[in-house]
């Protein structure tokens, strides 16, 4: 299983775009792998607002930090295919 882990905050127009192609890209798969994504907004944790500040969104990918900002869907199914080995 690969574990996403979205870090965001409301009102944020880079979130909305990075959890759009997330979500795509998860679509895309279904049924073939085992991908589970959580969503974290970083204002909802004293310690995540300080550690991230402006710099969200980020996605992890098994808990290593993998795309900030922005990724496309060609760039994270790379990514979630390394993953998968």
């Amino acid at each position: 299983m690969i574990h996403l882990t979205l870090y965001t905050r409301a009102d944020c127009h880079l979130c909305h775009e990075m959890r759009v192609v997330v979500q795509d890209v998860l679509r895309a798969l279904a049924g073939g792998h085992t991908v589970n994504l959580e969503e974290v907004d970083v204002d909802g944790d004293p310690h995540l607002a300080a550690a991230y500040g402006a710099d969200v969104p980020v996605l992890c990918v098994n808990g290593r930090k993998a795309f900030k900002y922005r990724v496309d869907a060609a760039r994270l199914h790379a990514r979630l295919a390394r993953e998968r080995g």
